[in-house]
């Protein structure tokens, strides 16, 4: 303990500041706040408009483009006959600019950042300052903000306890029950496991997220035949089994001694159930009911002719996508593909649809500091936002999208402008590079100090450049923990214009239901 203190005291110590000469001018350190650099690290941009950027006219007229684009904006206030949420999972502000970086450029936009308005989301729990992915879902979803852990009930219910959820009182119910009561379709698509803590808030009342399958329930020493485990309720809940649309990973919660059809492997219920299997042959809530577990058959699926879909395309999570690029694995479709295809079914709907999309596995990429996976994972979830407002008129189209929650990780240092994002930032007051992308915490700690010499590790002799390369962490952590500042909402198409200002995150749903005129609350249709 007394070594892991005295590594973390020199970490302190060893502040990236670029040696420039200052304090030989008679500066001190202390007033060294923003650092001159030597003429051997003057650059001119590396960029595709490095000549303009250099006049005063360009930047002038940038910013009369910008000037123009929000004077022309007018407010939609047509009834948004389809919702579609995405939910960037971890999405912090940092990413969305790291990210930015590297798919283009400092100047790039992605998607989601051409959409004419954006406000701010308040993430707590009712019991946490910095949230988890459940008691965020209840609030995105159900319009109720609970304990941390829990999903789909309100505060009275404690995470782990055993038999609070059995009291229908505390239930909160999800935008898609209120879509689907008003005569629209609904459904989600992810990148997790179906059963995950994001999804989950569409369908299921759970004290603890982990509930996912019947094993987990009694691991944590309750009782499985008196709690429905999450799977359970997405088949047979009031919510899961009226779902048009089901897509993502996690074979294994629906299987017991059933084999995987892709692996070989069993899958982990303990009561042996086969849920994909009852999900087939449930009668009533829509005929022809098709599973699929890879992307050839999901394109075979017929839209007109299918009344549910369920895909499940990895026994767990999905693949990242950098993973499935990489291995030729053309059995899983993309994010973008799945959203494709789950609206082209929700579409058959004349009244409209409402659908959940999950980037989940920027969140995972990040608590492993896997920089490089998490950005990479952002532009995946960049791609199926313009696949969706190219495919639907903002006329009747509501497209929301934002983060459930923020990360650790930073954006610092001064790199040079047109700089690899995921390389170093500049040179340390130790005479050793540091990484434009660090962490707050989690195990790029280990990754990164020379604990033997009392000091960092030097990145030149590590290949920065692997998808799997954990970036440095200050605090030696098993997970990187989540962030608790607020996230950014992006809105586009009806009444896109009331997602503006810092709210609490519990009335994303509200809004959009406003402009749906859904559920029972306010309704623009009726005001």
């Amino acid at each position: 303990m007394k070594l892991l203190v005295s590594c973390v005291t020199f970490l302190s110590l060893s502040i990236a500041v670029p040696l420039d000469g200052r304090q030989s001018r008679g500066r001190t350190a202390e007033e060294n706040y923003h650092p001159s650099f030597p003429e051997d690290r003057i650059v001119r941009a590396n960029t595709r408009n490095a000549q303009l950027e250099q006049t005063i006219d360009y930047w002038y007229a940038e910013a009369r483009k910008t000037v123009d684009k929000l004077v022309d904006r007018t407010e939609n206030k047509n009834i948004a006959k389809n919702i579609i949420l995405f939910l960037g999972d971890g999405m912090s502000i940092a990413t969305v600019g790291m990210t930015r970086v590297y798919f283009g450029g400092e100047e790039k936009q992605l998607a989601f950042e051409t959409f004419p308005y954006t406000g701010m989301s308040k993430t707590y729990c009712v019991d946490y300052q910095v949230a988890d992915s459940a008691c965020t879902s209840t609030a995105y979803l159900c319009g109720v903000k609970g304990n941390y852990a829990t999903i789909g009930v309100n505060a009275q219910v404690p995470n782990m306890n055993c038999t609070a959820e059995l009291d229908e009182s505390t239930h909160t119910h999800s935008i898609a029950k209120w879509a689907m009561d008003a005569g629209k379709d609904a459904g989600f698509v992810t990148t997790t496991r179906v059963t995950h803590a994001s999804p989950a808030g569409i369908y299921a009342h759970t004290a603890n997220r982990d509930w996912e399958d019947d094993a987990w329930i009694e691991d944590d020493g309750c009782d499985s035949e008196v709690l429905d485990d999450i799977a359970e309720q997405l088949v047979y809940g009031e919510v899961g089994k009226r779902l048009k649309v089901i897509m993502g990973g996690g074979r294994r919660q629906f299987l017991g001694s059933d084999l995987d059809p892709e692996y070989g492997t069993p899958g982990i219920r303990r009561d042996n159930k086969n849920l994909i299997r009852e999900w087939q042959e449930m009668e009533g809530f829509g005929e022809n009911r098709t599973y699929v577990w890879n992307k050839e058959d999901l394109f075979k699926v017929d839209p007109v002719h299918t009344g549910r879909l369920l895909g499940l395309f990895e026994p767990s999570h999905c693949a990242f996508n950098l993973d499935r690029v990489r291995n030729n694995m053309e059995a899983e479709p993309t994010l973008a593909e799945m959203v494709d295809r789950a609206t082209d079914l929700l579409s058959q709907n004349e009244k409209g649809f409402f659908l959940f999309v999950e980037g989940g596995r920027i969140d995972h990429a990040h608590h492993d500091n896997w920089g490089k996976l998490a950005l990479d994972e952002t532009v995946e979830f960049a791609k199926a936002v313009e696949l969706a407002r190219e495919k639907f008129s903002d006329e009747d189209t509501l497209i929301v999208v934002t983060a459930d929650h923020a990360h650790s990780v930073s954006f610092s240092g001064y790199p040079n402008r047109g700089a690899d994002i995921t390389g170093s930032a500049g040179t340390s007051s130790d005479g050793l590079p540091y990484m434009t992308l660090t962490y707050a915490n989690g195990l790029g700690f280990y990754d990164h100090i020379d604990v033997e010499n009392k000091g960092r590790m030097d990145i030149r002799n590590m290949d920065t450049t692997a998808d799997y390369f954990r970036y440095p962490a200050t605090v030696p952590v098993e997970l990187e923990t989540h962030g608790g500042e607020d996230v950014t909402v992006y809105a586009s198409g009806p009444w896109a214009h009331l997602f503006t200002g810092t709210y609490e995150q519990h009335a994303i749903p509200h809004i959009m239901a406003y402009a749906s005129c859904i559920g029972d609350g306010l309704k623009a249709c009726s005001t």
